[in-house]
């Protein structure tokens, strides 16, 4: 059964307390706490003040993703507001395997990220290093875009180097996760699934945890 991390970016800003308890009762794994810098990536989202507020509010773990130029300089930052886990983009730095090295630094699961453009080869020197591998499963910056099918070249990729290297890092995927693709990324090796917009939509939340996680 794969692991899920709804995405607080798509979530009631204004009912925020009331919605970290309704994913507590519905059972999710942790929040996926997405942070954007403008530069990056084409879009300004949330950071250390909301992520501070999210962990005063919920003991789930909090998935922090930057999104943001120059990681390297807000690891500590993030990792001394709560983050349980923060996973750094390959394209965002020039030293990947340093930035991954900080985040073990901090106690807290590193994590290697890779947009749809970008290819599993690039990350090849730290997956001995991280607890997860996010395959950007849409192009990042914005909720609601339409699943990358190419992207399931990625997963079955990531599987056999597993495999091959006998390493335990999870794979995690992010964007366009709802009922119609949650079946082929779990049947291609996906363990941990963030849902944003198609998650929150929905009434019941109860319901949506169960329907995503099989």
């Amino acid at each position: 059964m794969a692991k899920l991390y709804p995405s607080l970016l798509s979530a009631d800003f204004l009912q925020l307390q009331k919605e970290l308890k309704a994913l507590e009762d519905a059972g999710v794994d942790g929040v996926h706490f997405d942070v954007m810098d403008g530069q990056f990536v084409p879009n300004i989202s949330i950071g250390l003040p909301i992520l501070e507020a999210v962990r005063k509010g919920t003991n789930l773990p909090i998935d922090v993703h930057l999104m943001i130029e120059e990681p390297e300089k807000y690891v500590e930052l993030f990792a001394a507001q709560g983050a349980d886990m923060i996973s750094v983009h390959v394209e965002a730095t020039p030293h990947i395997h340093r930035v991954i090295q900080q985040i073990k630094k901090t106690n807290v699961k590193a994590g290697v990220v890779i947009n749809p453009g970008t290819s599993v080869n690039t990350i090849m020197p730290v997956l001995k290093m991280v607890d997860y591998v996010l395959v950007m499963t849409v192009n990042p910056g914005f909720g609601g875009q339409t699943f990358i099918q190419d992207s399931i070249s990625k997963l079955d990729e990531l599987v056999k180097i597993k495999k091959a290297l006998n390493l335990s890092f999870e794979i995690e995927v992010d964007g366009g996760i709802n009922d119609e693709t949650v079946a082929t990324v779990i049947e291609h090796g996906a363990t941990m699934l963030v849902a944003g917009s198609y998650f929150f939509k929905q009434k019941d939340y109860k319901q949506v945890t169960q329907t995503l996680k099989g």
